[in-house]
């Protein structure tokens, strides 16, 4: 992948025990970041502002298909995350399989689990995980109005000469 941001779960978590140890804080944000968009971004630099290193876990295509149905991901997760690993806000960024993120949650614990504003706080599905630790959620980023689905849905078709 040639990106030394992007890590397997093993170096994620040696990362994570090497920033805890230097007093960092760990903020996990996650999704599918499948056409990489401004409400992305906005969404990671809100979870960057809360302060420590910034870990992005990104769903592998086996797992984007189960959750968003065939033709997804429109890009593989490899490429994803050398996208998302380009920008200056990300630390981190990790591939997992499973259908949530409960446990990467479980494996390392970050200090704040931050997801975006079609979420509040009681509705985050991973919010028990986070809270078996003391850890806690924070809703960051722009207003819910960018979403890959939309922008495929919205697309012109090819262009006609």
């Amino acid at each position: 992948m040639g990106n030394d941001k992007i890590l397997g779960r093993q170096q994620l978590r040696e990362h994570v025990e090497q920033w805890r140890c230097s007093g960092e804080r760990i903020v996990l944000a996650n999704g599918n970041f499948d056409l990489l968009h401004v409400g992305h971004v906005r969404y990671l630099r809100g979870a960057k502002e809360l302060g420590g290193k910034l870990v992005v876990a990104i769903n592998s295509d086996e797992s984007v298909r189960a959750l968003k149905g065939e033709g997804r991901p429109v890009m593989p997760a490899e490429e994803r995350a050398e996208i998302v690993a380009a920008l200056a806000d990300v630390d981190a960024v990790v591939i997992f399989g499973e259908l949530d993120v409960r446990a990467l949650i479980r494996e390392i614990r970050p200090d704040i689990q931050a997801k975006g504003t079609d979420y509040a706080a009681e509705t985050v599905p991973e919010r028990d995980a986070v809270a078996e630790y003391g850890g806690r959620v924070a809703i960051v980023g722009d207003p819910k109005n960018h979403s890959t689905s939309e922008i495929i849905r919205t697309r012109p078709g090819p262009r006609q000469p």
